[in-house]
């Protein structure tokens, strides 16, 4: 399945992207280091980018999340993970993302949550999506402020980040609170600020 938005495209991750996500990584190796996942203890070797393909993709089969590459004009540009699919009484998930500091600003992030978030609540039919975010990550605030999530406080010691158990700001939707959509509210303040 493949979202789009313009110049901005959603689509699942493959092990043919290896050369322009390792690329983008490199070049962006300082941006991200302060706000990516780490384990807790040594598992060994890093994960190749063709075993974390499989493992994202098997997830994905199982229904458990959506890995996606962020692409502008065609060129990758970031990653978004829809993880933590859960049904039931709870139909709720969590987006993770990052996107190369060279395209930040220029709302290609919050259109592709917005993308991905409308998937979850219009296909999916999920009723609560969160963002988790280190208080300290002010990129990422601000891409859950200009989409309206809201804050619902702290979360300590969330998430293991750079050899820590890290704090981390939680922000919500809940389908309801977005009837007409996300992107079609993410584009309306667009055309108002125009």
């Amino acid at each position: 399945m493949t979202l789009r938005e313009g110049s901005i495209t959603l689509r699942p991750i493959t092990r043919r992207d290896r050369d322009a996500w390792t690329r983008v990584r490199a070049v962006n190796r300082d941006w991200l280091a302060p706000w990516e996942a780490t384990p807790p203890r040594d598992l060994g070797p890093p994960v190749s980018f063709a075993a974390m393909v499989r493992t994202l993709r098997g997830q994905a089969r199982h229904g458990q999340q959506l890995p996606f590459v962020i692409t502008s004009d065609g060129a990758l540009v970031g990653q978004l993970t829809v993880g933590g699919i859960t049904y039931g009484s709870l139909c709720s998930a969590h987006v993770g993302y990052w996107v190369d500091s060279r395209v930040a600003g220029r709302g290609i992030m919050p259109t592709a949550v917005a993308l991905a978030v409308d998937h979850c609540f219009l296909v999916l039919r999920l009723h609560r999506i969160e963002v988790n975010i280190r208080p300290e990550n002010s990129a990422s605030l601000r891409v859950v402020e200009k989409l309206g999530f809201r804050d619902e406080g702290l979360r300590r010691g969330y998430l293991h980040i750079a050899g820590q158990w890290r704090d981390h700001r939680t922000f919500a939707l809940t389908a309801d609170e977005v009837p007409e959509g996300l992107l079609a509210r993410w584009r309306s303040q667009q055309s108002h600020r125009a």
